[in-house]
């Protein structure tokens, strides 16, 4: 099963058609699944999770009735724990309910310590299997995940940019057939490189890598998809 994650990211830093792809999401039979505040957040735009998850301190009690009243599924954590509420979400899709694929959203902006424990979350020995199930989306980026080996990187519409970020240390990435190309790089600490193209008129790029973990991030001006 398909699943999509809402968590209580600012609603500005979300897709302008969010809604949109949550009723869809719905319709087209996948898990939903809200993360503390984000399953107030779903019920707000009229979509029921399948599962409610967190320690909801970020709600007021009236918030947290009309979540139990709606959602047919909690799974409350305590306050003080040792994973996060997003951990849970994520232990509760890819190991109890095998859900074969995620999307993400919500998990950017506000604090920042939030959204790094986010993104680095998966290069935990027992997430790291599931890396390349997840999309991290928000208004602007779409962040994906790769293991060591070869992948061809296809061109999402709508984001001209990707960075190739390492999150660990590599050995030998190569880009090849990207506006700009990388040979056999080498490095012992995470490191980034931002705004990558494909070229006109291609299926995308080819990236290697013979160690480490890296993450995409397909990435648009928020200025261009502004009306004025």
């Amino acid at each position: 099963m398909k699943a999509v994650a809402l968590l209580g990211g600012p609603k500005e830093l979300w897709p302008d058609d969010l809604k949109k792809h949550l009723q869809h999401a719905q319709e087209s039979g996948k898990q939903l699944l809200g993360v503390d505040r984000g399953s107030l957040l779903l019920l707000e735009e009229g979509v029921v999770p399948d599962i409610a998850i967190g320690d909801f301190d970020s709600l007021k009690a009236g918030e947290l009735d009309e979540v139990e009243r709606q959602v047919s599924e909690i799974r409350y954590s305590q306050p003080v724990k040792d994973w996060t509420d997003s951990e849970l979400m994520l232990q509760a899709a890819f190991q109890d309910y095998e859900d074969t694929s995620l999307t993400i959203y919500g998990a950017t902006g506000g604090r920042l310590d939030h959204f790094l424990v986010n993104l680095l979350t998966f290069l935990k020995p027992e997430f790291r299997p599931y890396l390349e199930k997840v999309q991290l989306i928000d208004q602007q980026n779409v962040v994906e995940y790769r293991h060591a080996g070869k992948h061809h990187i296809t061109p999402i519409t709508g984001y001209p940019y990707i960075g190739i970020v390492a999150l660990t240390p590599i050995d030998r990435l190569t880009i090849r057939g990207a506006r700009y190309q990388l040979d056999h790089f080498s490095s012992k600490v995470p490191i980034a490189f931002a705004s990558n193209e494909f070229l006109p008129r291609t299926s995308g790029f080819e990236v290697s890598l013979d160690q480490g973990v890296i993450c995409l991030i397909y990435s648009r001006d928020r200025h261009r998809f502004m009306t004025v």
